[in-house]
């Protein structure tokens, strides 16, 4: 495998505070609050810059078009855009906030990735998540779909599956239920594939579980990745029930090193005893730091998003973590994070980033990008149009400047100059990336 390609989700113009998503807790905290989607943009297209300042390859998923009008139509609502607008708001204000999210952003949940070095054909398999659990995410398939089949259409290289079916026993929240490590330095590799629910509807005793077991099975048989090669790993209840909306909130993993809490996966000890034994001909061994619950709390990890970090390799068997400022902030996460330095592993490095706007609705540096292990030549074979560069960063930040609002509040989603004004954006989006590319809608 000779990189890896992060393809972050471009903050759409309509981030606000919804509170749409049970179990998330940032969310509900900060709903109704007045929310900068110039801010939030600006903050994710400067860790996306970061990293391409690294010499690592970086994409970026343009927002998809809101309101989704289609949705509307279906939901009996009719006339003209800025009718249905205000129908809905009027009628059923909480339907028009589905129809209105910027959550895909969050990139993290826009699919499922294996490379073609771990597939029994030698190709790239890419599928876009359901994302089933709530209204206003299902709302993301169909644009998903579209843009992995147009940015990724060679398909020597690239198999693009269509979505799960969208029933909840194939509940489907893509990568971040997901975790790939391997050998640096040798051709060893194991998938996790991480569930809440078997895919009968139980759940954990507050929140709901979003992830299949039935989903995981169906992606694995789908890319044809070898069985001895894969765990399927229950999430802890426990740790849904605290918050932990997806497993990324609890767990991170790259290359041979995987940062976990103590309560992550039901029958943990168990989970990382079988990971030892699929890994012990590893030329580098993997490194498992497992935070124990008494260091650092379920919520105070949730709260500091230590484990939705970021990471990545800036040069060969040297790990670098991006961290969310509130990681700074929590004095028990910040000892932990100086403890993971200190050691001999290959984590050598920590970079602090301001996502604040995301982090209050629950999205740190982890879920908004979706981690694509490539070969050069497959990379050569990616629609260009995506591919962040010098002269298209300050092009892209003028554009934020230009179209989106410094304030939104929930009752400017009833402003029919605001869907004006989206529409407009995008049109220049797809011509300042050169794109062909349409929504779905």
């Amino acid at each position: 495998m000779n990189t890896t390609l992060n393809l972050d989700g471009l903050v759409g113009p309509t981030h606000f505070y919804g509170g749409l998503a049970a179990g998330n807790l940032a969310s509900s905290h900060h709903q109704g609050e007045c929310s900068s989607p110039k801010k939030a943009a600006l903050q994710g297209l400067e860790k996306m810059w970061q990293l391409h300042g690294l010499g690592l390859p970086q994409g970026v998923i343009p927002p998809q078009l809101r309101p989704n009008l289609k949705m509307l139509q279906r939901l009996g609502f009719n006339g003209n855009p800025e009718k249905m607008i205000e129908q809905a708001f009027k009628q059923a204000p909480a339907l028009l906030e589905a129809c209105y999210s910027a959550s895909s952003m969050w990139a993290a949940n826009s699919a499922t990735v294996s490379p073609s070095s771990d597939t029994l054909d030698r190709r790239l398999h890419i599928t876009p998540a359901n994302l089933t659990s709530s209204l206003h995410r299902s709302l993301e398939a169909e644009d998903n779909h579209q843009f992995f089949q147009y940015f990724f259409n060679q398909t020597d290289y690239f198999h693009c599956h269509s979505p799960l079916p969208s029933q909840a026993s194939f509940s489907d929240e893509g990568a971040a239920n997901h975790i790939r490590l391997c050998d640096p330095n040798g051709e060893g590799f194991v998938h996790l594939f991480i569930y809440g629910h078997k895919g009968d509807g139980a759940s954990s005793t507050h929140y709901p579980a979003r992830q299949s077991r039935l989903a995981c099975e169906a992606i694995i048989r789908r890319h044809k990745l070898p069985l001895d090669h894969v765990l399927l790993i229950q999430q802890n209840p426990q740790a849904i029930d605290n918050g932990a909306f997806h497993n990324d909130v609890v767990a991170v993993g790259h290359n041979n090193y995987l940062l976990l809490h103590e309560l992550a996966f039901t029958d943990q000890v168990s989970v990382l005893s079988s990971l030892k034994k699929k890994t012990r001909h590893w030329q580098q061994p993997l490194v498992i730091e497992q935070i124990k619950q008494t260091n650092l709390s379920l919520n105070e990890a949730i709260k500091s998003y230590l484990f939705n970090s970021q990471l990545v390799s800036p040069s060969p068997n040297k790990i670098l973590l991006i961290a969310p400022q509130e990681s700074k902030k929590s004095e028990k996460t910040q000892l932990i994070i100086e403890q993971l330095l200190s050691a001999e592993t290959p984590l050598t490095e920590v970079k602090y980033i301001d996502l604040r706007q995301s982090m209050n609705n629950g999205g740190g540096p982890a879920c908004l990008r979706l981690v694509i292990p490539i070969t050069r030549k497959e990379l050569q074979a990616v629609h260009k149009g995506i591919l962040l560069s010098d002269s298209l960063y300050p092009k892209l930040q003028q554009w934020v400047r230009k179209h989106y609002r410094d304030r939104l509040t929930r009752e400017d989603l009833a402003d029919p100059q605001l869907f004006r004004e989206i529409k407009i954006a995008a049109q220049e989006l797809n011509k300042l990336l050169k794109l062909a590319y349409q929504s779905a809608r």
